[in-house]
């Protein structure tokens, strides 16, 4: 594999991992704009955008962008998150151009007001949708306590006022003021053509205008709380926990991945173990996130109400046990394995490798190879993994209950 990059002159960033053994690629348009780049009054609006680009666009309408994506046999689709706004396509080799045509032309919308009354209507429903499915908000509320008025705080839908009141002019706006040339870049990853890849780049978007568009990173100053929610409607007992961990440009974040799969892999870990084959839970698990400036160690379990309580023990012992007595070298030589074989079974498809390209470069301007990434894991140590304990503490967490159980029934 080899890495090249190119940047046109009014900014545009192209990079591509060149696979000649690929037989097929994978390509998107990586912007960095995502809900911690709104403000309150226009909350929603990064992700109602993701949505309005495949509505047309003064060359093709909606009909028309999805069946010339069908047309080349594409997987396309497009998500938003906190921090980017990812466009992609996987397709053969033979339709890398018409990929970047498509791709480059629903980056430049046509915003009709007609579309936008209509699309709004979906987005509202699907706030809807999420409020009334598990855990009902409380991944977003769960955030909000944590992380008080820090842009991370922000749901990525917006809210049924925000999205309610939005208007064309400032989604328009908003556009203008995040989609430019310096603020996005296009990744590919497995068979590119890469002198040909800049060549259609540089066609389709060497004119578009640069902008400013920065980014306010501050530090979050998070406090810990605890909160229980009654709803009534639930079968299940859910237990949300937050904790700080390390960022994306933190190295430590490696050693937290290793211990949250230690601590809460699905299969394999201690919550496993201790909760839920044993079936005292339907799911118990820990994860980290990193975004830059910021990072999270999130834990979450669902359970039979009735078993509530005697879960949040559990959790509870299991987080004292990693502080006070960290972890064995068998679970480390084990977490290890298993990372080491996603990483490697994700980089047979050119897709999760330009998932894994355009993410590192999306947070950190930087390129890692298979290799590295595993040479990162390999590396690591208990020591590794007890530093990032201590200072990122389990137990220092912010807690929600959401389920049937009174509020005071469970802690």
């Amino acid at each position: 594999m080899k890495f090249q990059s190119h940047t046109l002159d009014n900014g545009l960033q192209i990079i591509a991992e060149c696979n000649p053994a690929a037989h097929s690629l994978g390509m998107g348009f990586f912007v960095r704009t995502g809900s911690r780049d709104e403000t309150d009054e226009v909350a929603g609006v990064s992700h109602f955008l993701e949505h309005m680009a495949f509505k047309g666009t003064p060359r093709r309408s909606a009909d028309d962008v999805n069946r010339e994506f069908d047309e080349i046999g594409a997987q396309n689709n497009a998500y938003t998150s906190e921090e980017s706004t990812v466009y992609y396509a996987s397709v053969l080799p033979e339709y890398q151009e018409q990929s970047i045509d498509l791709l480059a032309d629903i980056m430049r919308p046509s915003l009709r007001v007609e579309d936008f009354d209509m699309e709004k209507k979906v987005i509202l429903e699907e706030i809807q949708m999420y409020a009334d499915q598990p855990p009902y908000g409380m991944d977003d509320y769960i955030k909000q306590l944590h992380y008080g008025d820090h842009p991370l705080a922000r749901s990525v839908l917006g809210t049924v006022d925000t999205v309610g009141d939005l208007s064309v002019e400032q989604m328009q706006k908003y556009f203008e003021s995040r989609y430019s040339p310096g603020n996005l870049f296009v990744a590919a990853a497995g068979r590119v053509d890469f002198d040909q890849l800049v060549r259609q780049v540089d066609e389709r978007c060497g004119h578009w205008q640069p902008a400013d568009a920065a980014r306010d990173l501050p530090r979050p100053a998070t406090e810990v709380k605890q909160e229980r929610v009654n709803h009534e409607a639930a079968t299940q007992q859910y237990v949300l926990q937050l904790a700080d961990g390390p960022a994306a440009e933190d190295e430590d974040r490696y050693a937290a991945k290793i211990l949250a799969t230690i601590v809460g892999d699905d299969s394999g870990s201690r919550m496993y173990w201790d909760m839920v084959d044993n079936g005292n839970a339907e799911s118990a698990s820990l994860g980290h996130y990193e975004y830059q400036g910021a990072g999270m160690l999130f834990t979450w379990m669902s359970c039979n109400p009735a078993d509530a309580e005697t879960n949040c023990e559990l959790i509870k012992e299991i987080q004292e046990k990693a502080q006070s007595e960290g972890f064995t070298a068998e679970e480390l030589h084990q977490a290890q394995s298993k990372v080491k074989a996603r990483v490697v079974l994700g980089s047979e498809r050119p897709r999760s490798r330009l998932f894994n390209v355009g993410g590192n470069w999306m947070l950190r301007q930087e390129y890692r190879s298979v290799e590295d990434d595993l040479a990162a894991v390999d590396a690591l140590t208990l020591d590794d993994l007890h530093r990032v304990l201590e200072k990122y503490p389990l137990t220092r967490a912010t807690t929600v209950s959401v389920g049937p159980l009174d509020a005071s029934s469970v802690a």
